[in-house]
């Protein structure tokens, strides 16, 4: 007797309403990306260290508030959590726009704007990976990273085009504004999901209310023991600091404008031509994944972003327009599927009671060093000169290879269909010793 084929998610409301809001959301945030810089670049004339300040502001709430962040959502719905925080990040971004009406535009606004939208980023991302095991399939769950990954994809193949447009015809705090209406429209989609999540309740054993610590904790102790786990998240924080979010992105907008003479349209058809690799990694994930074995797409995929750094190193005034769209384009295929089988392996490997706790603790590790890349972008970029800067970014992006090849990850043929346990014999680290406080109890 054969099992009946399961329905794609495209029939799955729930899931399509997920999908919906994730990519309107999404849409607006990869306008704002680069309209954000833009604004400070263009009306406000901002140094390399003011705009590499920017971009460390928006990713510093990952390293400050990710831990507890995944120790509140676990003791919450997350569908409230996601609705929260889009209306909080609509009311945020809207204050530029405004402030530019009322004509007193400064830095020193974009600074606490960028920061607060990145504080109630931490808690939609860790509540939205923490939420889709819920509404979905054990079995489904690469086919649900896949389809909200296409959504990311779309975005960033549209979104940065659709912004360079706004910014060139509009300005820029127009552009802005259209992300406030976007995070707006998010919340109306998931105010209309209709399966109830269950009810949050403590692990059994629990006799008495846990404190934050204790939550923080046990996720710290989860992701440093597991033989998948850490390796993953390690490899994918260092790729962050030296790539798009860090130390790359915090010079890309400058080098392209003032050093390859790009204007704003420009820039963002650049991401238009070159995120068509995004969408094709993500259409291209569910078929290689199923081919190849998984740790070796992973290893491939880690190091992928050096080789799209050294083409926008490479590019020239005359070359620009071919070699950038070509780099993001090759960045941006091998970097989707490496996300979605992460994010796919790091779901399937942990237990629902802590998926909370163990994506907030990898976004720690994954986003924590963002702005650093980020600020010490900027100041290279002063220093050294933005194209220098981009060949140091290219070598350290050989680095988050390491990880995977010395651990399990390498040698994973497919995704684990239970848990796998942490391994407890590993010692904790640093971090998960100093908040044990007397030790591991």
């Amino acid at each position: 007797m054969t099992t009946p084929a399961r329905k794609s998610l495209w029939h799955h409301a729930d899931f399509v309403k997920l999908w919906s809001a994730q990519s309107i959301s999404l849409l607006g945030t990869q306008v704002t990306a680069l309209a954000l810089p833009l604004t400070a670049i263009l009306l406000l004339h901002a140094t390399p260290v003011q705009v590499g300040a920017l971009a460390s502001l928006q990713y510093l709430p990952f390293l400050l508030v990710t831990l507890p962040a995944g120790a509140i959502v676990d003791r919450r719905r997350r569908l409230p959590v996601l609705i929260a925080t889009d209306l909080g990040r609509a009311a945020l971004l809207a204050a530029v726009p405004l402030a530019v009406w009322l004509g007193f535009l400064r830095l020193w606004l974009l600074y606490p704007v960028a920061f607060g939208v990145g504080v109630l980023s931490v808690f939609f991302d860790v509540a939205h990976q923490s939420y889709l095991p819920s509404i979905v399939e054990t079995e489904q769950i690469v086919e649900g990273n896949t389809k909200l990954q296409l959504s990311y994809s779309g975005a960033q193949l549209t979104g940065p085009g659709l912004g360079g447009v706004l910014v060139q015809l509009l300005t820029a705090p127009i552009a802005i504004a259209v992300d406030a209406a976007s995070y707006l429209g998010s919340a109306v989609l998931l105010g209309l999901i209709r399966r109830r999540e269950a009810p949050v309740s403590p692990p059994a054993g629990d006799a008495a209310p846990r404190g934050l610590t204790h939550d923080i904790r046990a996720g710290l102790h989860f992701v440093w023991r597991h033989p998948l786990i850490r390796p993953i998240a390690l490899a994918t924080g260092t790729a962050n600091f030296f790539y798009l979010f860090g130390m790359t992105g915090a010079v890309l907008a400058l080098y392209a404008i003032r050093e390859l003479g790009l204007t704003p349209a420009l820039l963002g058809l650049v991401f238009v031509f070159g995120n068509v690799g995004a969408v094709l990694g993500s259409l291209a994930a569910d078929r290689i994944l199923a081919r190849f074995r998984f740790g070796r797409i992973m290893l491939a995929g880690s190091v992928v972003s050096a080789l799209a750094i050294t083409l926008m190193a490479l590019a020239t005034p005359a070359t620009a327009m071919v070699l950038l769209p070509a780099a993001v384009l090759v960045g941006e295929f091998g970097v989707t599927i490496y996300d979605i089988s992460q994010i796919s392996l790091r779901q399937a490997a942990t237990p629902a009671d802590l998926q909370g706790r163990m994506n907030a603790t990898v976004r720690f590790v994954n986003w924590g060093p963002i702005p650093v890349g980020a600020f010490l972008g900027g100041v290279l970029g002063e220093t050294i000169g933005l194209h220098s800067t981009l060949w140091v970014a290219a070598a350290g992006s050989l680095l988050p290879a390491l990880p995977l090849l010395f651990s399990r990850v390498r040698t994973l043929h497919e995704l684990p269909t239970e848990p796998v346990a942490a391994d407890d014999s590993t010692p904790a680290g640093p971090l998960v010793t100093a908040l044990a406080g007397e030790g591991d109890r």
